[in-house]
């Protein structure tokens, strides 16, 4: 594979990793995958990502779903 044929989530520090790390049953379970997210190289393009198709579950660029709704919430009133 070429590094133009490479996409931004293949280049993620959860790569690899159990996906069941990233949909988390508690607090504490979010903080680990929030530590995993604030290394990784992508992070803003995996949360714009979720941001943009409104992913309902799990940690996804360092943000749960009640930080995503903050987020989106946050966005709207300032535009």
């Amino acid at each position: 594979m070429s590094l133009q044929e490479l996409k931004w989530w293949d280049l993620g520090a959860c790569r690899g990793l159990d996906s069941s790390l990233f949909y988390p049953d508690d607090d504490e379970g979010a903080e680990v995958a929030k530590a995993v997210c604030a290394g990784c190289h992508v992070q803003d393009s995996c949360l714009e990502h979720a941001l943009s198709f409104r992913e309902k579950a799990g940690v996804w660029g360092g943000a749960t779903e009640r930080d995503r709704r903050r987020m989106i919430r946050q966005r709207r009133r300032i535009s």
